[in-house]
């Protein structure tokens, strides 16, 4: 997180999918100090409401609709 905010490269935390493209980092506190990162890719939501998210909760990379399940602290967008 202290990388992209070094590089400029935070957005706004809103409630609104349409503001997450993909490419975007979003982190979320979990709880008790327990932080998580993902990437926004490319795919839908079976609703086609969100982009799915792709990240690693330790069982090796999952695609999941879980944007919103979790209180997100990051929203970043880096750009070279």
């Amino acid at each position: 997180m202290k990388f992209f905010e070094r590089h400029n490269a935070s957005l706004q935390i809103t409630n609104n999918s349409k503001d997450y493209n993909y490419g975007d980092v979003v982190c979320w506190d979990f709880g008790r100090g327990l932080t998580h990162i993902g990437i926004v890719v490319d795919e839908k939501s079976a609703d086609g409401e969100r982009y799915l998210i792709v990240h690693n909760i330790g069982g090796g990379q999952v695609l999941s609709d879980c944007l919103f399940s979790f209180k997100i602290i990051g929203h970043y967008r880096y750009k070279k």
